[in-house]
């Protein structure tokens, strides 16, 4: 008889990017956070996982986790030598890899998306210099982790061409650490026609990093129903079908995380230009809403900016919310390209409207410029960034290579 091991998400901090300010041992209400000289710690035996302790941190040293044998914690005494974050252990039911690692092997449809999805930046760009470390690859297609559905919601309008869905999983006791930006991918049942189980389907995580409901083990997928080809022929999306069809109680096969580049900056006043288009919205509304929870807990904040998408209002994910967020804590352009009676407004044309504030912004060392959606959109993009440049006294041309390397320009199109 096999006794299964306890699998502990240790909370740590790490080293080599701690200013040690304090505010996380001040924060924590259960003084689980100490220090000497050398180093801040995390007692795993008095951490109660509440995160209190994360936003206030100011380089996200704290946001820094282990999954580990729970009689295997990284003591206090070990955690006070270290200079930097040790590597994540090889668990039991897969390979895991942790902050700062490169995955040892994803499935192959994985590298054909993010190669292709990147495409448009040429190729992976480092992530923001204060980005919180991500886990990737934690559980892979022969240990799947498995999530329960706990809400599927519609986000388009009754009389919509489209079917957006808002879908929230929950992972239980599986440790399956995510933040804005990253992706999962869905392993739908069945076989293809070929007979074979059907290959990995990636959707971006549109919930913050403590989950959509905050202090419990979940995250949000904005998926749509593909019903027709990139031509215009009808066509079944089996990835997207299969999640939109989901009741309440289902179960999912997850893989992933995935995504180590397009994440949001850490560092206080940084500035984010978003440009997206569908459920392109996914890391965007993720981005935004962490950023939401630290403007309603009062913290000072960059520069927040939204050009988003769409064919109507009916169809724009999120459309009420985003009304509803106040002006003071971002900056949010709407476009609509089938109003009847309206003209056709796309994002590159908010863009354009908007270039003295865009150059504003792109002026500003601590701007990230994050575009994600249909892949149809990076010309017109591009062209709008080059005019918007070219008539405030900038050259993108130059721009946008400084950008890439600095990691502060980053492209998820599809």
């Amino acid at each position: 008889m096999t006794t299964a091991t306890t699998i502990l998400r240790q909370h740590l901090i790490d080293p080599e990017i701690c200013i040690r300010c304090n505010t996380c041992e001040e924060t924590c209400p259960v003084d689980a956070i100490s220090h000497d000289s050398r180093n801040y710690v995390v007692d795993a035996a008095k951490c109660k996982l509440c995160y209190n302790c994360i936003s206030p941190c100011p380089t996200g040293a704290i946001d820094s986790w282990r999954n580990m044998p729970a009689d295997q914690a990284y003591p206090l005494a070990e955690q006070l030598l270290w200079d930097n974050l040790p590597a994540q252990i090889a668990l039991d039911h897969g390979t895991e890899v942790g902050a700062g690692d490169t995955a040892t092997e994803l499935p192959d449809e994985v590298e054909r998306i993010a190669a292709a999805s990147t495409a448009g930046q040429g190729g992976t760009a480092p992530p923001p210099w204060s980005a919180a470390h991500p886990y990737v690859n934690l559980y892979g297609i022969h240990a799947p982790a498995v999530a329960t559905v706990s809400g599927n919601f519609c986000l388009t309008a009754e009389d919509a061409s489209s079917d957006i869905r808002h879908i929230v999983l929950d992972f239980g006791s599986a440790s399956f650490p995510v933040l804005e930006g990253q992706t999962i991918g869905i392993l739908p049942p069945g076989l293809d026609a070929a007979g074979r189980p059907h290959h990995v389907r990636l959707y971006s995580v549109a919930s913050p990093r403590d989950g959509e409901r905050p202090k419990y083990n979940n995250l949000s997928l904005t998926v749509k129903r593909v019903t027709e080809d990139h031509e215009g022929k009808a066509a079944r999306g089996v990835g997207s079908n299969y999640l939109c069809d989901l009741k309440k109680g289902d179960k999912v096969n997850v893989v992933g995380p995935y995504g180590t580049s397009f994440l949001m900056p850490n560092h206080a006043g940084s500035n984010l230009l978003m440009i997206c288009t569908g459920t392109g919205s996914a890391p965007m509304r993720a981005m935004t809403e962490r950023r939401r929870r630290k403007f309603a807990g009062g913290e000072s904040l960059g520069k927040q900016m939204l050009f988003f998408g769409a064919r109507s209002p009916g169809e724009l994910p999120y459309f009420g919310p985003l009304t509803k967020l106040p002006k003071e804590f971002i900056d949010i352009n709407f476009g609509f390209s089938r109003v009847p009676g309206e003209p056709k407004r796309y994002v590159q044309d908010l863009l354009r409207e908007r270039g003295v504030d865009v150059a504003r912004l792109l002026r500003d060392e601590n701007t990230y410029v994050f575009l994600c959606g249909l892949k149809g959109m990076e010309k017109g993009v591009e062209e709008a960034f080059t005019e918007l440049c070219r008539a405030n006294g900038l050259d993108w041309s130059a721009l946008r290579p400084q950008m890439l390397q600095q990691g502060r320009y980053h492209v998820e199109t599809y």
